[in-house]
């Protein structure tokens, strides 16, 4: 079949590669020239385990193109994937923009029958709205799809060629056979496609990522009444994780949820209930907790200098909001890392894969390293804000070398108690017994 995705952020060049990979032609459409043309080079803007392969394949095998030109691409192509930005307004509404104005233009190319898909996170009734703008530029019949993307950043090949499921939201019979076509090599190896209506497949894709912000966020609320009552954490979590009701995915403490999905399809439900007259008390809870966690740990260290980090030097060891990506919107490590500055602190960073995106945002205003043994050269503390594989097994030795004071904040809960404890430093983690017998 022949594809067009309009739009080539993280969504739409993952999904294009992919629906490549499962044999269509696929046509990528970005208003980019400098970001097409070197995608047509086989550069990959974006960082993703295991992407860069499977898109070079596909460019290679000529199933994966890429263009400025939305109308070429409209006449090869017989469905269409919105894979456009949609970004949270002031108020935390999702911002329809780039989506109606593609529907628009659509409207107005088409000459005949196209499937148009949402494949952005949308709010409920965005089908509606999308149907509304093509009609009013168009006579030619279509149909508009809701199909919600379920990718985590960092897994995202893995969740594209083998979900856990596929939504489909659409009131067409005819709509539904083509969507059914596109994704028969998932329901082949038993994956369920799951038919429903457009504003129930809308919902679904703000609800599964609310409740797992709610989870993360009940999991970090359970570890910092650990601390207080002397309970820990990962016992608890083990505990919890066994029961299948609950699972023991999205249950590990830390500072806070970030990214580019969870943050602003919270906010975006937040606001859809209000403007329903509807109330989601729990998930404005969740964002006031989410909030304050993320820079739980700051207190933390003030406590540990006495109140004053005025000169002191603080070490990041990573910056991405997770481990496995580039993507540093809704960082923990970037509000972390202000809140410190604004306190007089000194920041030196470690992470080469998200580097680039902080130089566009803090520039020079903390210092660069170069590997992570290099970022705790003279430093006061070390602050661990991203899970980083590299980071699971450091040489502790070669820390107290380096470090002016051994003494390490952990957000990601990266090691067993005994570890640091073992080596002599003071270690803070979340929801865990503070290790107190460093070497000063």
């Amino acid at each position: 079949m022949n594809i067009t995705i309009v739009g080539t952020g993280y969504v739409g060049l993952v999904t294009g590669t992919t629906l490549a990979e499962l044999g269509n032609s696929v046509y990528c459409v970005d208003i980019d020239e400098n970001k097409v043309a070197a995608m047509k080079n086989g550069v990959v803007p974006i960082y993703e385990p295991n992407l860069e392969e499977m898109f070079l394949r596909n460019i290679q095998s000529e199933r994966l193109f890429f263009t400025t030109d939305l109308k070429e691409a409209l006449e090869k192509s017989e469905v269409i994937y919105l894979a456009l930005p949609t970004p949270p307004g002031e108020d935390g509404s999702a911002d329809l923009s780039y989506v109606l104005s593609v529907a628009d233009t659509i409207g107005e190319m088409m000459t005949e029958y196209k499937v148009i898909v949402n494949k952005s996170t949308v709010p409920v009734g965005t089908a509606d709205r999308v149907r509304e703008a093509i009609s009013a530029k168009t006579s030619v019949e279509f149909d508009v799809v809701s199909n919600p993307e379920f990718l985590r950043e960092g897994f995202a090949v893995e969740d594209s060629m083998n979900p856990a499921r596929v939504v489909v939201g659409s009131s067409s019979e005819k709509a539904k056979d083509i969507m059914a076509k596109i994704y028969q090599p998932f329901t082949n190896t038993g994956i369920p496609i799951i038919f429903m209506d457009e504003k129930s497949s809308e919902l679904t894709k703000y609800a599964s990522n609310s409740f797992l912000a709610v989870k993360i966020t009940f999991m970090n609320e359970i570890a910092n009444y650990c601390e207080k009552v002397g309970a820990d954490v990962d016992k608890v979590r083990l505990g919890m994780g066994s029961d299948d009701r609950i699972g023991n995915r999205f249950l590990f403490p830390g500072i806070g949820y970030g990214g580019s999905c969870f943050p602003k399809d919270v906010k975006a439900l937040i606001k859809s209930g209000k403007d329903e007259n509807f109330s989601f008390e729990i998930l404005e809870a969740t964002e006031k907790v989410n909030t304050s966690q993320k820079v739980i740990l700051v207190s933390e260290i003030e406590k540990y200098f006495g109140g004053d980090l005025r000169g002191k030097k603080i070490a990041f060891w990573g910056l991405a909001f997770k481990a496995n990506t580039d993507d540093i919107r809704e960082a923990s490590s970037l509000d972390n890392i202000k809140l410190l500055l604004e306190k007089g602190a000194e920041i030196v960073a470690y992470d080469l894969i998200a580097e680039k995106n902080v130089r566009r945002i803090l520039g020079e205003k903390i210092e660069y390293a170069k590997s992570m043994y290099d970022a705790l050269e003279g430093a006061d503390a070390l602050f661990i804000a991203t899970e980083w594989p590299e980071f699971k097994n450091p040489n502790f030795s070669i820390m107290a070398e380096k470090m002016n004071t051994k003494a390490v904040f952990d957000g990601r809960n990266m090691y067993p108690l005994e570890i640091p404890e073992q080596n002599g430093f003071f270690y803070k983690s979340i929801g865990r017994k503070t290790v107190v017998q460093e070497t000063r």
